[in-house]
């Protein structure tokens, strides 16, 4: 099985929309399958953080106009950022402005400091699960809502009375949606109901295959074909034609057995193409790979120049 490329960025540590525009088109020209971008309002740890924050949906739309094959996506939008019927028409308005090349990443939310930081509500995590749930109803209701008929939905946070339900989303039924994360119980089983992909972000292989068949088994239990779940992973990249040239990008991400170390896809071209393999043979079909410095072009081209092809 070839494993899918695409491109992460963690625009809330740093960027703009120029430059994310760049990393896309490259990674466009690149022959990577897709583009996707976090979001989040705050940086995370000791970096500037300028100029500031995107909106991510803001910026995927701007990309939806000035590029033409490469998917689009969030690894994760939070719930509590936005309400679920708004968020559904952001979505499909996008999917349409693209041509039908969104995916939806969609999670309860976790960084606390950003909500106080921008007065965003942050409710217990017990909470935050049953919102979120409330919301995969909801906007898979409205995108699945056949034209010319209503949507409603009486819930305990959100309600929505004989809604048009539109715009309709190029993608049908709907774009595709993407759930993450290492949650034991809740996670696993609304990845069966709803999701067309399962996602671990930065953990190890060994860390990786149990949350996968934990959703495998979900699945199961919910009377679903578990082959008819995408599984990806997230992983740093450090990558380089040389020894030399490797390290010296993975020297930027702090020492070997710091924060990242467990979560790098590094090495030459070859020694990368064998820890792809890895996740592949656990059953992973796509591969998001974040390159730390967004100015460094030539580490996209070098995977793609020297990875791709050994991964066919």
């Amino acid at each position: 099985m070839k494993p899918r490329l695409s491109v992460y960025t963690a625009a809330q540590q740093g960027t703009d929309y120029a430059r994310l525009l760049d990393v896309a088109r490259t990674a466009e020209d690149c022959g990577y399958e897709g583009f996707f971008t976090s979001d989040h309002y705050l940086k995370l740890g000791d970096v500037p953080g300028l100029p500031g924050p995107i909106d991510s949906w803001t910026v995927l739309a701007g990309l939806a106009r000035e590029t033409s094959r490469i998917r689009l996506g969030t690894l994760m939008s939070s719930a509590t950022f936005r309400l679920p019927g708004p968020l559904a028409i952001t979505v499909a308005q996008v999917d349409r402005m693209s041509g039908g090349r969104v995916e939806l990443g969609l999670g309860t939310g976790w960084y606390e400091a950003e909500h106080t930081a921008y007065g965003i509500p942050f409710p217990p995590l017990g909470e935050r699960f049953d919102r979120f749930e409330e919301q995969l109803a909801v906007i898979t209701g409205l995108w699945e809502t056949p034209p010319g008929e209503t949507f409603t939905h009486e819930g305990r946070y959100y309600r929505l009375t004989d809604s048009p339900a539109l715009p309709k989303p190029v993608q049908r039924p709907r774009p595709p949606l993407l759930i993450g994360g290492d949650g034991p119980i809740r996670t696993p089983r609304l990845v069966a109901r709803y999701a067309d992909e399962f996602n671990v972000p930065f953990l190890s292989l060994d860390a990786t295959v149990p949350l996968f068949d934990r959703v495998r088994e979900a699945c199961r239990s919910a009377g679903r074909d578990p082959d008819s779940l995408g599984l990806s992973v997230a992983q740093v990249l450090c990558c380089g034609r040389t020894d030399a040239e490797w390290r010296r990008r993975a020297a930027a991400l702090g020492p070997e057995g710091g924060a990242f170390a467990k979560s790098r896809i590094s090495g030459t071209p070859s020694e990368v193409v064998d820890r792809i393999g890895r996740f592949v043979e656990a059953g992973v079909d796509r591969v998001y790979l974040q390159p730390f410095d967004l100015e460094d072009r030539d580490h996209l081209e070098v995977v793609a120049a020297e990875v791709m092809p050994q991964l066919a």
